[in-house]
């Protein structure tokens, strides 16, 4: 199971699955001196060479669930202004059409920076880093629905059981810091996406590559502290006798990764103990760091879903202090709970009032993540991704709004992303959607041609990067050839 070629699994590779504890360790330093362990599928995910020249070292994906309306943020249409009011034929479903009424953006646009990129007064902050970012405009991808759209977004399929991107990364790079997760998501407080799980499942691959859920606020990681009275100690010895029990059962259940994943975790548990409330102490950060983030930013009272800069500004801190400290993939949701009402992106009930909730929720946040990532120095390796299932259409919304006037409905087939960072082509607009904002027009790319890039600019051929499952050599792009976006590579 190379993540670049595959052969059939020669001893070494057998020796290695059995390996476990202390005991895997060394093995896998043993392994590594013979060139064999980067290329391995490891009980921990040791780091492992990329295949293309280096780029980013990590990434921070920012998941607006829910589907964020590009029409009122940074796919500025002149002629859906002017056209404001006038009925046409708008294919609400796939192949199923109906008269809608066309619904202009109530956003004031304005070029910014040197680049002139648009972006409008719903992220005032955001807008001051346009130079920063290339803004993919034509993108497009297969379902109208949250569940399955999310899915494809997350793991390049519409069906569950398959790997999220997460998984892929940790597959393909391994971890820079042992005592850390290398796949590592949070969720937004008001609930976690449609689908749940399978978002960050590592699916047929090893167990040990599934993305960790950490809180930030609370316990970082549920059950983590020993119980009263128990010294670390105690607690080697004890992990130590279940592993050689587990190594001991593995040894005749080869191919059960699950198992394999759970001697791993032991040992990345009793590490965590320690690593991870050191890189989620944010009293480590001075007073204008917080500031910065909107950390100490009340929660609104206007609105009973509106929750304020606050929990995304912790989030994003949390974020630069992983990457930091090597842990390759950090996802965070932006929006929560169940789709169809104001707590997430879906703004079927009045796009005005769902702007309002969440645009300020992850302006400030994403602002500071942007500026501090940069001062840092981390930005040249750290890529920032920006985006949601699928994009809003350009009428107003005729069923599903509650009885509220104003709201948009799916529509993946127009909708953008951004990038910043490690390897992008800073300061870009690239590829159009028609001139309503309907559908993608100008370089169309499917979603799998964003995934080919994220996994480039990671220093990962898309092509190369394969798990055999099922008689397949299976790529996080599918069956179909996906294309690297060369227009927002630097």
């Amino acid at each position: 199971m190379n993540p670049l070629a595959h052969s059939s699994r020669p001893r070494r590779q057998f020796l290695w699955e059995m390996g476990a504890g202390f005991a895997g360790v060394a093995l896998a330093s043993l392994l590594e001196q013979e060139g064999y362990a980067a290329s391995a599928p490891a009980p921990s995910t040791f780091p492992k060479p990329p295949s293309l020249p280096k780029r980013a070292k990590s990434c921070i994906f920012l998941f607006m669930f829910g589907g964020p309306s590009q029409l009122d943020l940074f796919d500025y249409k002149p002629e859906l202004q002017r056209r404001d009011g006038q009925t046409i034929d708008n294919e609400f479903r796939r192949n199923t059409k109906t008269k809608a009424v066309l619904q202009a953006s109530r956003r004031q646009f304005r070029q910014q920076g040197r680049s002139g990129l648009w972006c409008s007064d719903a992220f005032p902050r955001i807008s001051r880093h346009m130079d920063k970012l290339a803004v993919i405009k034509s993108l497009y991808s297969d379902s109208f629905a949250h569940g399955s759209a999310v899915l494809q977004m997350n793991s390049g399929r519409i069906l569950q059981g398959h790997p999220s991107i997460g998984a892929w990364m940790s597959y393909g790079l391994g971890t820079l810091n042992q005592s850390l997760p290398a796949y590592v998501v949070m969720l937004d407080p008001r609930g976690g996406p449609t689908t749940g799980p399978p978002n960050w499942s590592s699916g047929y691959m090893p167990a040990v590559h599934q993305g960790t859920i950490l809180r930030a606020a609370g316990e970082p990681i549920l059950n983590l502290r020993p119980p009263g009275g128990k010294s670390r100690a105690m607690q080697r010895k004890e992990i130590d006798f279940i592993n050689e029990l587990n190594a001991a059962h593995q040894a005749t259940h080869p191919g059960y990764s699950e198992l394999q994943a759970r001697i791993s975790s032991y040992e990345l548990a009793f590490r965590l103990q320690s690593a991870a409330p050191e890189a989620l102490d944010l009293g480590q950060e001075d007073a204008a760091t917080l500031e910065m983030y909107g950390i100490n930013e009340p929660k609104p009272a206007w609105h009973t879903f509106a929750q304020g800069p606050a929990p995304f500004g912790r989030q994003c801190l949390i974020a630069r202090r992983l990457v930091e400290r090597g842990v390759r993939f950090v996802q965070l949701y932006s929006g929560g709970g169940a789709a169809g009402g104001q707590n997430t992106w879906d703004g079927h009930q009045g796009i005005e009032e769902n702007l309002k909730i969440h645009c300020p929720e992850v302006d400030r946040p994403i602002a500071a993540l942007l500026t501090d990532l940069e001062r840092r120095g981390l930005l040249d390796e750290t890529l920032v991704v920006w985006g949601g299932e699928f994009g809003r259409m350009p009428v107003a919304e005729t069923f599903n709004t509650g009885g509220k006037p104003g709201g948009r409905d799916h529509n993946p087939k127009g909708f953008t992303y951004w990038m910043a960072g490690a390897g992008v082509k800073a300061g870009t607009s690239y590829g159009e959607t028609d001139e309503l904002g309907e559908g993608a027009a100008v370089d169309r790319h499917h979603l799998r041609d964003l995934h080919a890039t994220i996994l480039h600019l990671m220093g990962l051929d898309p092509q190369r990067l394969t798990y055999f499952f099922g008689g397949l050599n299976n790529r996080l792009t599918g069956v179909v050839e996906a294309e690297v976006i060369r227009g927002v590579v630097a």
